[in-house]
């Protein structure tokens, strides 16, 4: 079975769906199969790998709400061994409608289940809230990493971040780790960057990357090409990051537990 990671935080704009573009397509070229899942309405995640969400027939939509099998709705990227599942603004009442739907926790985790072999990663980016997209998500998940922006609001909400992932480890998804912190937008030459580092230590000191993602001019312009990073500018200081990060996720996975 291919690794499901799901891609959370509550926060808006702290770089989960920027993560799932550049991390996919990191991991892509150093030859992993990887198949990113979009389940945020707004899509960005999908624009960001160059799909014309206005050509699209199906998307995940279909899956969850409509039991469309997930081979149906998958398409190729720019880059050989990386597909999306794709996502549109069909997805934005889905929220409402799975409280009412037979199995709302678990349909993502029953979509997946026949693909993820085909896969080395499965990275699920999730909405900017805590609904039932999100719980699918995590249920789905075998580990989830939450992106932390390095500035003064990035430690609120974590701690009910973290409370809604014991309760879905506790009732839905008894395997379910925090595998990573990922501090994203990060300035070194700010104290306050630095601040916020140590106090995610105190929170996680054994889950956060030693990779850190800056803020970078390239990394922001490449999702308005529809190119992640490293087909975008291969140099910037954006993808060079998530090709180290990839590499790091790649080492601590051949690590004994």
């Amino acid at each position: 079975m291919g690794r499901i990671i799901a891609l959370v935080n509550q926060k808006g704009g702290v770089g989960k769906s920027t993560t799932a573009v550049n991390l996919g397509a990191a991991l892509a070229v150093q030859g992993r199969r990887v198949l990113v899942v979009d389940v945020d309405p707004q899509g960005n995640t999908t624009t960001g790998l160059g799909i014309d969400k206005a050509r699209l027939t199906h998307d995940i939509y279909n899956v969850l709400m409509q039991e469309v099998p997930l081979e149906r709705i998958l398409v190729p990227t720019e880059i050989e061994k990386l597909t999306l599942a794709p996502a549109t603004i069909n997805l934005a009442g889905a929220d409402v409608e799975l409280v009412a739907a037979l199995s709302r926790e678990t349909r993502l985790r029953h979509a997946l289940a026949p693909a993820a072999s085909r896969y080395d990663f499965v990275l699920v980016d999730s909405p900017p809230s805590l609904g039932l997209l999100t719980i699918n998500a995590l249920t789905a998940a075998d580990d989830c990493i939450i992106p932390v922006q390095a500035e003064f609001y990035a430690l609120e909400g974590l701690a009910q971040l973290t409370n809604v992932i014991w309760r879905v480890r506790d009732a839905l998804n008894p395997a379910l780790v925090v595998s990573g912190v990922l501090v994203t937008m990060f300035d070194g030459r700010t104290r306050l960057a630095l601040e916020v580092i140590r106090e995610l230590e105190q929170y996680f000191p054994r889950q956060i990357f030693k990779t850190q993602i800056p803020r970078n001019v390239r990394l922001s312009e490449a999702p308005s090409y529809g190119k992640p990073a490293v087909l975008f500018d291969l140099k910037s200081r954006g993808a060079q990051a998530y090709l180290a990060l990839a590499r790091e996720m790649l080492e601590l996975a051949e690590q004994p537990a």
